[in-house]
């Protein structure tokens, strides 16, 4: 049992983290038996869901979230599951931004044209001063 207030926190947040750990791996379980059970691109979208999100908090490594889902990948083109719409979205984030970068050049060009020039900086006359 701890003793110190810093290593009480400590045990604390393992338990929370194990907890949310061990529901992550419940719900990757459960949707890859649905997802064995009824191959759809539904499910497949869910499973893959769940592998990248345990990915991106650290319970499983990048790369064997990449080999489950191309294991998942070829299940699903045995089953004769055509993959969702999902590909047409990257196209339309594209085409947003073109019409970013289009506006962009326009801005800058009105800034440089209404741009003032620095001012002439005035030389201070030395021979005159020395003189006096």
């Amino acid at each position: 049992m701890p003793i110190i207030k810093s290593a009480k926190k400590a045990a604390r947040q393992t338990t929370k983290r194990t907890a949310h750990n061990q529901q992550i791996k419940k719900d990757i379980k459960a949707a890859l038996k649905a997802f064995k059970k009824n191959p759809t691109a539904e499910n497949m979208k869910k499973i893959q869901s769940e592998y990248d999100k345990a990915a991106k908090k650290g319970l499983m490594k990048k790369n064997t979230v990449s080999r489950r889902k191309a294991a998942l990948a070829k299940i699903a083109k045995a089953a004769g599951v055509k993959p969702s719409a999902s590909a047409k979205k990257p196209a339309a984030k594209t085409a947003t931004k073109k019409a970013e970068t289009k506006k962009a050049p326009a801005k800058k060009a009105e800034t440089k044209a209404t741009a003032k020039k620095p001012a002439a900086k005035k030389t201070p006359e030395k021979s005159t001063a020395k003189a006096k």
